[in-house]
């Protein structure tokens, strides 16, 4: 039904002997002609370094994967590995890619805490953006390394990462307002290419958000605990606002500022 050839076979590596070389035996001797023009094999995915299957009890389903991981961090660790070399889910690589997926999150969420230090037009785009996003192409392009256009993504990333908390800290910018939204706007088109999202992971927390009038009275109910060196309140005030993605910073004189 496929026809005498067909454009494209895929398969796990292990298929290729003797499995797939039997169809071509099978399938050439009759027909005379190439059973596929392109084959197609992919690795394995194994658990702390054993393949995954059934009859090894540790084969692990996608839903219960979330479970226990952030989508995005997820995503990310699939991007970072070859498709036709094995994959690994391991705990270490799996908290590294949750770490990883911190990174890129906090230079995404850039643009949304420091809106009025960007200055972005594409008409003005630096040229050392337009660089940055050609590599990208090419190296994606060159057999779907994703690899290393993820690489790309960290290296704008974690720019932005540190220009914020220069911004936060110290109340200054080291970089122009128009490189900063370049920097911005191309993390956030390729991320994009790659399904890497903000909205993937937060749009489940978002709708129960504090508002900044609750922010600020827990933040001021935490300097009335410090000051009266009740340091357990502060700290549970602390970590009540940190699961609401909410960062605080003590200066001086007792002052605090946060920030989502």
């Amino acid at each position: 039904m496929l026809g005498e050839t067909i454009d494209i076979h895929a398969g796990g590596n292990d298929l290729i002997f003797p499995h797939h070389e039997n169809e071509i035996a099978q399938s050439e001797d009759v027909t005379g002609k190439s059973l596929a023009n392109y084959w197609m094999h992919n690795g394995m995915v194994k658990v702390e370094g054993e393949k995954m299957s059934k009859s090894l009890g540790n084969f692990i389903t996608i839903r219960e994967l979330l479970e226990q991981y952030e989508p995005m961090a997820v995503r990310l660790f699939v991007l970072q590995a070859n498709y036709r070399k094995p994959i690994d889910f391991t705990k270490d690589a799996m908290e590294s890619a949750t770490n990883g997926w911190h990174t890129l999150g906090e230079g995404l969420q850039f643009g949304f805490k420091h809106g009025e230090a960007l200055n972005w037009t594409e008409k003005t785009q630096h040229t050392m953006i337009k660089s940055v996003q050609e590599r990208f192409c090419q190296e994606v392009d060159r057999d779907f390394n994703f690899a290393a256009g993820v690489a790309i993504l960290f290296y704008l990333a974690k720019d932005l990462r540190r220009e914020s908390n220069i911004m936060i800290h110290e109340g200054k910018t080291t970089t122009s307002s128009q490189e900063l939204g370049d920097k911005w706007h191309t993390l956030m088109t390729l991320a994009d290419v790659l399904g890497l999202k903000l909205d993937a992971v937060q749009s489940d927390t978002t709708s129960a958000q504090m508002s900044d009038e609750e922010v600020e009275n827990l933040v001021q109910e935490r300097i009335t605990a410090r000051k009266n060196k009740d340091f357990a309140q502060g700290d549970r005030i602390r970590d009540i606002l940190k699961e609401q993605g909410i960062t605080l910073i003590d200066g001086a004189g007792g002052v605090t500022k946060w920030h989502r």
